[in-house]
């Protein structure tokens, strides 16, 4: 049971993680002639536009995840070889603070992920920005 509720929890808040930031219109004429539905299928189209032309959505969570996953299994691992060292058992201190330092990274990094920013990088947003004011979409910001 504690298995499942922990890999819900870590599903949950890698979603979070990974959720994207959109374009928010301004309900100018062109907006309101085409309706909402249409400009989703717009939006859509110069998201796609924007990757095709080699624009990343991603704001880099993954990296900065498996970035502080790593970094913490060192720290952690360097923390249990002077614990170990002080005990007696350099090796297995070393292990155990590698396994927790990892946990605390991934956690740490996840939270830092979910509650930080999920904006697309510039170059991605200037594009779908531009082909959207090009269709005659008034973007106000993302969010």
């Amino acid at each position: 049971m504690r298995r499942k509720s922990l890999s819900v929890i870590g599903g949950s808040l890698l979603l979070v993680a990974c959720s994207t930031a959109h374009p928010v219109l301004y309900p100018n004429a062109h907006l309101q002639s085409v309706g909402k539905e249409v400009a989703a299928q717009d939006i859509e189209a110069c998201r796609q536009l924007a990757k095709t032309a080699g624009a990343e959505a991603d704001s880099g969570n993954a990296g900065r995840v498996a970035t502080g996953t790593v970094v913490g299994g060192g720290i952690g691992a360097a923390a249990g070889a002077v614990g170990g060292a002080i005990s007696g058992s350099v090796g297995r201190g070393s292990m155990i603070g590698a396994a927790s330092g990892a946990v605390w990274g991934l956690l740490s990094s996840l939270f830092r992920a979910a509650s930080g920013s999920s904006q697309p990088n510039q170059a991605y947003t200037n594009f779908v920005n531009r082909c959207l004011q090009e269709k005659g979409y008034e973007v106000t910001g993302w969010q």
